[in-house]
């Protein structure tokens, strides 16, 4: 299984009767999924299907979905309006009586504004539900090919993602053998201080000495912090393998591994394990960059 990413674009475009339509359907980055819709005016009532499908498509991301129509002119239709012709009608009789000129011919009549009207002949209710289930399937087309492309993009990041898991295993694995050197390096480092402050005071008591000692070396074990990363860096092959939505998991993973980081730069007394340390956080912080695209 492979991680989607939270980025891509589709577009899906058709034609239906005089309708030219095209979805465009576009995702980035999100907490979680927020949609926003640019649908036409009158077609509102794609609204409540717009949502449903993207919801059960995607699971994060700020997506912002745009419908774009465009109508041919269509057929229009001649109408007689009878009140208009009877007033135009009784206007001119009554002129004729006043003046004794010649009656009104019909196309006089006619050519009077608001006698004869033209509108375009408006959809049926049947006609209105079949553009819906047209552009509603073309909006399915079009989130399938954004989960492909979303799916792709993953793709790329996962096998970013897994060579910077195994680049932090072998930094562990390094770290780890430091560490297993570190007793005698620590006790030979403590050796030599002791012996030079015995040259200035010989009043130190060895028993004090041996408590400080066994004290400092606690302080300075990480041998916890790299079995948590191990774990760690488990938890998160889990994740990827487990084919679900795991962006949230691998941010908060992301976060752990940055602390155990710290705590080892922070408790480091040698110089190799420092560096050691150093590498983990940048190979790190590139990881939480990386895990900050995944759905």
């Amino acid at each position: 299984m492979t991680l989607k990413s939270m980025t891509g674009f589709s577009r899906t475009d058709g034609v239906r009767g005089e309708t030219n339509w095209f979805w465009e359907v576009r995702s980035v980055n999100g907490r979680s999924l927020d949609l926003r819709l640019r649908l036409p005016s009158g077609l509102e009532r794609l609204e409540a299907g717009t949502r449903s499908l993207c919801q059960e498509t995607l699971a994060r991301g700020n997506c912002t979905i745009n419908l774009g129509i465009k109508r041919e002119a269509g057929k229009m239709e001649i109408r007689l309006n009878d009140v208009a012709l009877a007033q135009a009608l009784a206007v001119a009789q009554r002129a004729q009586g006043l003046t004794d000129l010649t009656p009104a011919s019909l196309d006089t009549l006619l050519a009077m504004r608001g006698v004869v009207e033209t509108a375009e002949l408006e959809e049926s209710e049947e006609q209105r539900a079949s553009l819906t289930e047209v552009l509603l399937a073309g909006l399915t087309d079009a989130l399938d090919q954004l989960v492909a492309a979303r799916t792709a993009e993953g793709e790329r990041l996962q096998l970013v993602i897994e060579m910077q898991l195994a680049t932090i295993e072998e930094l562990v694995v390094r770290a780890t053998n430091e560490v297993a050197r570190q007793p005698e390096v620590f006790a030979e480092r403590f050796r030599e201080q002791i012996a030079r402050l015995n040259d200035v005071s010989a009043t130190f008591e060895p028993e004090r000495l041996h408590q400080e000692a066994l004290l400092l070396a606690t302080k300075a074990d990480i041998q916890e912090e790299l079995d948590r990363l191990r774990a760690h860096v488990a938890a998160a092959s889990e994740l990827i393998a487990s084919g679900q939505p795991a962006g949230r998991k691998l941010e908060f993973l992301a976060q752990e591994f940055n602390r155990e980081a710290n705590t080892i730069c922070s408790k480091a007394s040698g110089i190799e394990i420092s560096r050691t340390g150093l590498e983990l956080k940048a190979v790190i912080d590139q990881l939480r960059e990386q895990v900050q695209n995944i759905e």
